[in-house]
């Protein structure tokens, strides 16, 4: 019997044409897999496709509810946003691919697994990893990594490969962006985008949205309630994330919300220029900030974004499963107790503008807080305080004017 390699199958091009190439040069049974992370590709016909291509078995998994609740929330929790920008979409559904496809090489008896990404790109670096830390005994296979035997470059020479194969499939080799789509965002890079004197081409860019020039002159209120930290209601109504997720992108889209064009650090070294649409998720993690304005103290609040910064490190360089995404997490947690509250917001032509945050949980003290002095505060206090904390600034001035005193 041939010995089995698992393959992270999208279904396009590219994953199609490894399909031959496995068999040509490592002649395995190929064992596909397609991970569904609610990007809404075509899954009609997939498996027809995979077969037609030389595949024994297509896999198709729905992993929409575990990449939401294990993933994503924790993500939001955190506040992670990896260099002030990106709000981790691709990133964050790396790991749970590699650990299904584990999963798959088990119950398959699979010696190695095979990706489909680029030696330039992020993702060979995520799913290695994650490989490796859940099955350090398996082989990985990146074709684009294989110089001497792989030996295509674009999509003609793809199309040319696979009909030389006898497969004869519906793609085109029209130069568009490339793109990653999951349930939290859709990522674009390529033609104009490669050069970052250009300005994105919008009208042929957006997928899950508008501009903000596009959208309605008349703003929309939205209100999201949280249960310590994750998000359980939208305007009232009891949904599930995945759920809140789904509406917030079609309203954040409508309003032209979430649309980021940046020039990112990639792990391997090289910076890249993408455009991200994020409509859903970015409502939902400013929402989540805002309710933690109002909760966490000052101290917590200034370790938790340092942390939140590390975590968003951690996740961007495939790191999830490690003992320190797990102490990070573990941290965030802790923090989550008391996040629960409504936060409300207005959609407005691009913007995200405050509408007011409840929660039982509040340090907000308006007795405190106002103009008028109250039992807890008297402004008098205040001067004794500043006394104390500015006492080493004082001192140091007193010093340098006796120095300045010696020399004359």
């Amino acid at each position: 019997m041939k010995e089995k390699v698992i393959l992270a199958y999208s279904g396009g091009l590219d994953t199609t044409a490894i399909i031959p190439w496995l068999k040509e040069n490592y002649d395995y049974e190929v064992i596909c897999c397609c991970i569904d992370v609610g990007q809404e590709s075509e899954l009609d016909g997939l498996e027809e496709r995979a077969k037609l291509s030389g595949a024994e078995k297509l896999y198709i998994e729905h992993l929409t509810e575990e990449f939401v609740d294990d993933y994503i929330v924790p993500c939001v929790k955190a506040s992670a946003v990896y260099e002030h920008k990106y709000l981790l979409g691709t990133s964050m559904a790396r790991p749970l691919i590699a650990k299904k496809l584990v999963e798959i090489a088990r119950k398959e008896g699979a010696v190695a697994i095979c990706h489909g990404a680029t030696g330039k790109g992020n993702d060979q670096v995520r799913f290695e990893l994650g490989i490796k830390a859940l099955a350090p005994d398996l082989k990985i296979i990146a074709p684009w990594r294989c110089n001497e035997t792989w030996g295509m470059s674009s999509r003609e020479e793809e199309i040319e490969y696979c009909k030389k194969h006898g497969i004869d499939l519906p793609f085109s080799a029209d130069n568009s962006y490339s793109r990653d789509r999951n349930l939290w965002h859709i990522s674009h890079e390529g033609l104009e985008l490669e050069d970052p004197a250009n300005a994105p081409n919008y009208d042929h860019l957006l997928v899950l949205g508008v501009t903000p020039e596009k959208a309605p002159d008349q703003g929309e209120k939205v209100t999201i309630s949280f249960e310590k930290g994750a998000p359980v209601a939208l305007n009232g109504e009891k949904m599930s994330a995945t759920e809140i997720i789904k509406k917030l992108n079609k309203l954040g889209g409508k309003h032209g919300v979430g649309i980021v064009d940046i020039v990112e650090n990639r792990v391997v070294g090289m910076k890249s220029r993408g455009v991200y649409e994020t409509p859903g998720g970015t409502i939902l993690m400013e929402a989540h900030d805002q309710l933690e304005e109002l909760i966490l103290d000052r101290a917590t609040m200034t370790v938790k974004k340092e942390i939140g910064n590390k975590f968003a490190d951690v996740v961007y360089e495939g790191k999830w499963f490690t003992p320190l995404r797990e102490a990070l997490q573990a941290f965030v947690e802790s923090t989550q107790q008391y996040v629960t509250g409504d936060a409300s917001v207005l959609l407005y032509k691009g913007n995200i503008i405050k509408q007011g945050t409840t929660s039982p949980y509040s340090l907000y003290n308006e007795s405190i807080a106002s103009f008028t002095t109250g039992d807890l505060y008297d402004h008098h206090d205040a001067e004794g305080f500043i006394n104390l904390f500015g006492l080493s600034l004082k001192v140091r001035a007193m010093k340098m004017a006796s120095l300045e005193k010696d020399k004359k």
